[in-house]
């Protein structure tokens, strides 16, 4: 099995962090998002991964993508890096990956996390999971029947339709008749909404005979801009604080309460603080006479005298603040 992750996207809603990280390399508890998304994809299938392929802008340069190919490495698989120069859709994004597009394929887009409660049925023609949602008029969704055989998709409904959202994460059995149905779109040129849509391929495919299920993952988290992300470490170490190992051996803590769940990375240093609930702090992180909740805390950053909540650091932030919600990207200083 291959997987494709297209994360070209500039992560434009996470500025400042995205002018110096890539939005899926933002850590989330001590991994970077991708490596998380990859992580429950692996965890629901028997198949070996064979190659994973990154879709990314240029501009994310080479420290990046070698760090994507080492998240690969780490569950036995190939990374390989594909560029999507211009955004044109997301079957033009699938599509730049093309040499990975054989055999059965996973395709996650590494806009959201998931809480990945579901196996794999590798018989099915193809998988679609999706959440119920408040307001379907934002998302593409899917109509099933009686049977839970989707029977169409509709990009953004005007009228409601169905509060099934597709969130972004597809199994397909045939890899190259996906690659055929979205190489016909850019033939010719058929868009929606001035963009080549996966939705499209799959809707050619379905008036073929492709069958597609839909299955619904237990819960779907957004990392779109900094309070989302936020909540979204919140979820994910509640998921995870029973499964993982989210206090390292190296970190040292004087004289101060640690609320969990949190992550403390390695060689961290807490002293004279409060430290939860929902913190993470990343890797070199030196905090002290400080209260922290609901945060997340990038590399060598350092707070002092400080009392924050629902705040995102990058790297080797400097911070002295009173009271607030903060999001400074790398190298800040804030008193």
């Amino acid at each position: 099995m291959n997987i494709i992750i297209p994360m070209a996207g500039m992560g434009k809603r996470m500025r400042p962090h995205t002018l110096t990280t890539p939005k899926p390399l933002i850590p989330i508890a001590g991994k970077p998002m991708v490596h998380r998304i990859v992580a429950d994809i692996a965890s629901t299938t028997d198949q070996k991964i064979e190659e994973i392929a990154f879709v990314v802008s240029r501009v994310f340069g080479k420290e990046a993508e070698d760090n994507l190919v080492n998240v690969a490495a780490q569950f036995g698989a190939k990374g390989r890096i594909f560029y999507q120069d211009t955004p044109l859709g997301t079957a033009h994004a699938i599509l730049c990956a093309q040499e990975c597009l054989k055999g059965s394929v996973f395709i996650a887009f590494a806009d959201t996390l998931f809480d990945a409660t579901f196996s794999i049925d590798a018989n099915k023609d193809a998988v679609i999971w999706t959440q119920k949602v408040a307001d379907p008029s934002a998302f593409g969704v899917v109509k099933m029947n009686a049977d839970g055989l989707i029977t169409s998709f509709v990009e953004k409904p005007k009228e409601f339709v169905s509060d099934l959202a597709i969130i972004g994460v597809y199994y397909f059995k045939d890899g190259e008749n996906l690659k055929n149905e979205m190489q016909y779109l850019i033939d010719n040129d058929i868009k929606h909404s001035g963009e080549y849509q996966l939705t499209d391929a799959m809707e050619n495919m379905m008036k073929k005979g492709v069958q597609f299920y839909s299955d619904q993952v237990k819960e779907w988290l957004d990392c779109g801009n900094k309070d989302a992300t936020v909540y979204t470490l919140e979820r994910i170490l509640e998921i995870k604080k029973n499964t993982e190992t989210l206090q390292d051996a190296t970190a040292v803590i004087e004289n101060s309460s640690i609320i969990e769940p949190c992550f403390i990375g390695k060689n961290v240093v807490i002293k004279n603080s409060v430290v939860g609930p929902h913190v993470s702090l990343e890797e070199g992180c030196h905090i002290e006479n400080s209260i922290i909740s609901k945060s997340i805390i990038g590399n060598a950053s350092i707070v002092k005298n400080s009392i924050i909540t629902n705040t995102l650091f990058g790297n080797s932030v400097n911070c002295q603040s009173k009271a607030e919600e903060l999001s400074l990207g790398d190298y800040s200083f804030k008193n």
